[in-house]
């Protein structure tokens, strides 16, 4: 059972409290994750094609141009095609390898190979090391992901590919729309393509979260304390990502009350009169009173960072580890109802 430290508020000068027994399953972070954009039609690979883009060049931009081509023929937009190319670079590096890595040997047998790295169920083993053949196999498949243009462009690849980690393909956003916009010649918005599918943010890029512990932030909240995070991530979602923010600690509640601890928050919520229930959403805050999931006397809250099909879903925040890791942040996969509630935030405007 893991523990990590309360989550306090400047009101009050409460004093930091054990409250997390962790009893979902840890994942790693988001790393260097992008918010990135792509809507509209996809754009055609140019014929002049440019000689090296994101330090990738000859066989692998040609590879790239094939899966963005694919991506054109099946009618999905832009989006689709910084997908695929990002997903193979992940898999790959952009090349139609014969072999796979140990994430894809079972018993000692490859199970996947190609530039996506791809399973039997693909289809035999020409097709899969055929790039435009795995290429459509990818992009049919994710055509069948409920709701992708909006969720996090790694999680919506891990719907396809089921990496053992979820956030694998994080780190290859910036390369995947680097090549896109390079092959294709036309501009690759950041901003457009995660809609409201997904936690607004990119993984731990609280402002102060690598400052000190518990001083004043400019939420007024306790820097890099649950709530602190939390908040951050709520004006995220209203567009407010420098002070004057839209929402503290001390005028979140139209009652005049603060927002306080965690284990206000459902209150305070409610105070505000905004929507409450039990079903995970992307971008909605997890409630936990005291003494469920093992959490202490004053609660804790997160973030759902994304929803998986099976109802499970991917929770970001700070301070939810054992030292030497509290007052860090973290993401972690809950495979129940542990939950006390979940505390949405209505769309902006």
């Amino acid at each position: 059972m893991k523990q990590g430290i309360g989550c306090a508020v400047v009101a009050g000068m409460a004093a930091p409290l054990m409250l997390l027994a962790a009893v979902v399953v840890l994942s790693p972070g988001d790393g260097a994750a992008q918010a990135a954009g792509c809507g509209g039609a996809a754009a055609s690979p140019r014929i002049s094609a440019p000689t090296q883009a994101a330090g990738f060049s000859g066989e692998q931009l040609a590879n790239a141009a094939v899966l963005m081509d694919d991506a054109k023929k099946l009618g999905l937009p832009v989006a689709a095609q910084v997908l695929v190319v990002q997903a193979a670079i992940g898999e790959s590096s952009l090349r139609g390898i014969g072999y796979t890595d140990a994430a894809g040997t079972v018993d000692g047998v490859a199970v996947t190979i190609g530039i996506l790295q791809q399973d039997d169920s693909y289809g035999p083993r020409a097709d899969r090391l055929d790039v435009a053949k795995a290429g459509t196999g990818f992009l049919s498949r994710l055509k069948d992901v409920p709701g992708w243009e909006s969720l996090e462009p790694t999680i919506a690849i891990h719907r396809v590919q089921r990496n053992a980690d979820p956030q694998h393909y994080a780190e290859y956003r910036g390369a995947a729309l680097e090549v896109v916009q390079s092959l294709s010649g036309a501009k690759v918005s950041v901003g457009d393509c995660s809609g409201g599918g997904t936690a607004a943010g990119a993984g731990d890029d609280l402002p102060w979260g690598h400052g000190p512990v518990d001083a004043p932030s400019d939420l007024g909240m306790y820097t890099r304390e649950c709530v602190d995070f939390a908040l951050w991530r709520v004006n995220q979602a209203y567009g407010s990502t420098s002070a004057p923010f839209r929402f503290t600690n001390a005028d979140f509640r139209r009652d005049g009350g603060v927002l306080g601890n965690a284990v206000t928050w459902l209150d305070g919520w409610r105070a505000k009169g905004w929507p409450v229930g039990t079903t995970p959403r992307a971008g909605a805050v997890v409630y936990y009173a005291p003494g469920v999931g093992g959490a202490g006397d004053v609660g804790h809250v997160a973030v759902v960072k994304a929803v998986n099909p099976d109802g499970s879903f991917l929770e970001e925040g700070y301070n939810g580890n054992l030292p030497p890791d509290d007052h860090t942040y973290y993401t972690r996969t809950v495979q129940d109802g542990t939950p006390t509630a979940f505390l949405y935030v209505p769309q902006k405007g």
